[in-house]
């Protein structure tokens, strides 16, 4: 069912679509949560929903030798809702690599749906977070969003936000080596410059204005920042030193999900 036909609010068609995805695919949904601009604090009128959960399959499914379904579904309801979620194997896994993505989601403000056993599984999985690879991650956004959104005399605001979020990402990381805030407006308080609140401040009333495609003449002292702090935490997350992780917590909370142990 479309957003456009459904008669109850997103969170109703969210909810109703994940229970049409535990049906259809034969899995249990553990956690869910909004990701992208709706879970960030900057949302335009027209900003769809990025719906991201994490599931796990029936212990048969995973001892099975017949070949192994996909550790990822897609679920596009339509232009207006995308619904993606990976397996528990592929969720542990990433953990394992300290992959950015679970932490945000992990991190979400916006929740749809959590467990008992997800709980659980967070708390395992929450010391793997690993700062080096986080900030590698953040620099890429930032860096490809300069690059190919940022060079022109008019941008869309959106990129902005989306060069800048993570590179204040970075500072959070360099300066208190945790996982930063999801939310927009707590990640600026906890690693913005005082000089570059008034900007941020143009930038976001702009924006809440304005449609995804929107654009408006730059703003230099974004621009600074943006050039100052590719440069900066590059250097940064080059001299953080690499995490090593047992893979043994990770393996005892999957089979224990699973009811193995």
């Amino acid at each position: 069912m479309q957003y456009k036909d459904f008669e109850g609010d997103a969170t109703d068609l969210i909810l109703s679509t994940l229970e049409e995805v535990e049906r259809a695919q034969d899995v249990r949904v553990l956690y869910a949560v909004e990701s992208g601009s709706r879970a960030w604090g900057f949302a335009s009128p027209d900003s769809d929903y990025d719906v991201r959960f994490i599931y796990v399959r029936n212990e048969r499914d995973y001892l099975t030798l017949k070949p192994r379904r996909k550790d990822t579904i897609e679920w596009v309801v339509d232009e207006t809702l995308d619904v993606c979620g990976w397996d528990l194997s592929k969720t542990l896994q990433l953990a394992h690599k300290g992959n950015l993505f679970l932490f945000e989601w992990a991190n979400s403000p916006v929740l749809y749906l959590t467990t008992k056993e997800w709980r659980g599984i967070w708390e395992v999985v929450r010391p793997y977070f690993s700062p080096k690879a986080a900030m590698h991650s953040y620099l890429g956004i930032a860096h490809n969003t300069n690059e190919e959104f940022l060079q022109g005399d008019r941008v869309r605001y959106k990129k902005y936000l989306y060069a800048l979020r993570p590179l204040l990402a970075c500072k959070h990381i360099a300066q208190q080596g945790t996982i930063p805030p999801v939310d927009f407006g707590e990640l600026v308080a906890s690693a913005a410059d005082e000089l570059l609140l008034p900007a941020i401040d143009e930038l976001l009333a702009a924006k809440v204005t304005m449609s995804e495609k929107d654009e408006g003449p730059r703003i230099p002292d974004i621009d600074a920042f943006i050039a100052s702090a590719l440069k900066t935490y590059r250097q940064v997350a080059n001299d953080l030193e690499a995490q090593s992780h047992s893979w043994e917590p990770l393996e005892n909370v999957f089979l224990n999900t699973l009811g193995v142990r």
